[in-house]
């Protein structure tokens, strides 16, 4: 299944990391990427991107997961708000170029509110790279959350 990022995330190009939606379930949702010179946060003097940017991978997949049911309920994307993690662990100190990343991320919790928690896991074939716990908050009126007056 290969559905273009950009019908879900609320993300302009060139800030969508995430290459393509592989497999989607009724709580969890999977995307993969593949790393390219060009890829934003490459490194050219380590030839990888580094791993930090794993949470943003991560964030953008949870992010595609709402879109994907907002689309399906009729409704527009929008955005939300990664809050924190608990326990970012990486297994490789960075993304390597050319080499295939899966994503996975795991809703565990959501309120009518919008508050969220999240299980996300990265692996490279079927080996850990990445996991760790997020909270992100989806609010129902982001402008008027933000207070900007409609």
């Amino acid at each position: 299944m290969t559905h273009p990022l950009s019908q879900y995330l609320p993300h302009d190009e060139p800030m969508i990391l995430i290459d393509e939606l592989v497999s989607h379930e009724t709580e969890s949702l999977s995307c993969k990427v593949t790393l390219s010179e060009d890829s934003p946060f490459y490194d050219p003097d380590t030839r990888r991107v580094p791993e930090w940017v794993g949470m943003e991978y991560m964030a953008q997949t949870v992010a595609a997961l709402a879109g994907v049911e907002a689309r399906a309920r009729g409704e527009e994307v929008r955005i939300g708000f990664l809050l924190g993690t608990r326990k970012y662990q990486v297994h490789e100190r960075a993304f390597a170029l050319n080499t295939p990343y899966i994503i996975r991320v795991e809703r565990l919790y959501q309120d009518e509110d919008g508050m969220a928690n999240f299980q996300c896991d990265i692996f490279r074939e079927q080996s850990p790279v990445a996991s760790a716990r997020i909270n992100v908050f989806q609010p129902n009126n982001v402008n008027e959350f933000l207070g900007i007056p409609s």
